[in-house]
């Protein structure tokens, strides 16, 4: 089991994504998920599949790449796990940003230097 390409860009997984690596509907995410409702962050369960600390009900699930391949190998008994981590292909978008964040960075530097 490879994790290409389904780790946000803080680091993360959406169940979205969790779903697409365990290859699993979206409603068996969320069954194996440690949540409880009446409470937000519920203690560490190794049964199950625990998501990061939420601030807010409101707050999507997100789960760290290690512990989803954590509940594959001991819980669905995936015998290899394994987690690759793929830079995001730059898109236009992408590009167009960091040059605009280059300029800026040197239109601070020079505004800097002269005062």
């Amino acid at each position: 089991m490879e994790f290409e390409g389904a780790i946000g860009p803080n680091g993360l997984m959406d169940v979205e994504a969790v779903q697409r690596v365990l290859r699993r509907s979206r409603a068996s995410v969320y069954r194996y998920a440690n949540t409880d409702a009446a409470q937000l962050n519920p203690p560490y369960n190794p049964k199950r599949l625990n998501p990061e600390f939420r601030n807010s009900k409101d707050d999507i699930l997100q789960f760290h790449p290690n512990e989803v391949a954590r509940f594959a190998r001991d819980v669905l008994r995936i015998k290899e796990v394994t987690i690759e981590i793929r830079e995001p292909i730059k898109t236009d978008t992408q590009e167009i940003l960091e040059a605009i964040l280059t300029e800026l960075q040197n239109i601070h530097h020079l505004l800097k230097d002269r005062a």
